[in-house]
């Protein structure tokens, strides 16, 4: 059974840092493309950042281009988003999904992807 753990989340000062990471297990982790998507209270569920199978295409929404880095790791089967230059706009749950397309995991609706993992909170602080 193909799972999706996400940990690393959080409490951190306006302008800090942090790093999530999602660990996959189960599967075939190359078949994957990966993503990462957040929802914060009252809002709805927004893409953030994915990247492809090989790990050389990234894709980041413009709210946090320049700010998030996503890269994934193919030995160990993990992606990481490091968040740097946070703030309180970035208060979210952060969830991590998997599809076997790039496209759709990027531009399709989000609640019709294959795996999500269960979320972990970023909470910043002013």
């Amino acid at each position: 059974q193909v799972q999706l753990v996400e940990s690393g989340g959080g409490l951190v000062q306006t302008g800090g840092s942090l790093t999530l990471s999602c660990a996959f297990s189960g599967g075939t982790f190359g078949d994957y493309a990966i993503g990462w998507f957040r929802q914060a209270p009252g809002k709805e569920r927004e893409f953030v950042a994915a990247v492809d199978w090989s790990g050389d295409t990234a894709y980041y929404a413009d709210s946090v281009k320049g700010r998030f880095t996503i890269s994934r790791d193919n030995v160990k089967n993990t992606v990481s988003l490091q968040m740097n230059s946070l703030n309180v706009e970035d208060a979210a749950g952060y969830y991590c999904a998997a599809d076997t397309s790039t496209i759709r995991l990027v531009g399709g609706p989000s609640a019709n992807l294959e795996l999500w993992g269960q979320g972990t909170l970023v909470t910043v602080s002013s």
